[in-house]
């Protein structure tokens, strides 16, 4: 298997959980600039990250690829608990993170794609800082008493929270009062296999 990856990006989810099931793989650094490129796009045609090639098929979408690492490697159990609505919880915190956090955080990385007048861009963000720690808080409610997002183990779903976590540091979120979720960077942040990939990614 080989993951297309861009530093910090939302690829980082798929290469924590490669890193938890322990199989062999590899990764590829994408050039922002590269992203475009008619060789990148022959294998992902949004020019997006991440893309897992596994033999001659590629996969993209973050969802997807998540869940397809969850089958392919079901002896890791980061696909549930085994039951039905065990995965169904996962997928419910897959989509909350993809469909509304991941979302919210687009007018700060791009805020021209929403306004042309520049001088309107701070505000903007700050209503998308708001946005954004409305979402975490109700992680954080979720998390009250728990280590992780679904079914009382770790899933798919943590290091996709992970990584929208230190999007929001970086994008200087007010989390002041969220303990849960900053109990879960922690453990996170503490995690072996997470530090081998920040290393990878030269985050470290």
């Amino acid at each position: 298997m080989k993951l297309y990856y861009l530093p910090n990006a939302c690829s980082m989810a798929d290469h924590i959980v490669l890193e938890w099931i322990g199989q062999p793989y590899e990764t590829v650094r994408v050039a922002r600039d590269a992203l475009k490129s008619p060789e990148y796009l022959r294998l992902n045609p949004a020019g997006t990250v991440p893309t897992l090639v596994d033999g001659d098929w590629a996969l993209t979408e973050n969802v997807a690829i998540l869940n397809y690492l969850a089958d392919r490697f079901p002896d890791a159990r980061l696909g549930g608990d085994g039951t039905l609505r065990g995965r169904a919880e996962v997928n419910r915190w897959l989509g909350f993170i993809n469909s509304d956090l991941h979302k919210a955080f687009v007018p700060l990385f791009r805020p021209a794609n929403f306004l042309d007048d520049e001088s309107q861009h701070e505000a903007l963000k700050a209503k998308a800082r708001a946005n954004v720690r409305v979402l975490l808080a109700r992680a954080d409610a979720h998390l009250s008493g728990k280590e992780w997002l679904a079914n009382g183990m770790c899933s798919i779903a943590d290091p996709y929270l992970y990584v929208v976590l230190r999007w929001a540091e970086k994008q200087a979120i007010d989390l002041s009062g969220l303990d849960d979720l900053a109990a879960f960077r922690q453990r996170l942040d503490q995690d072996p296999a997470v530090h081998r990939v920040l290393v990878d990614e030269g985050l470290a």
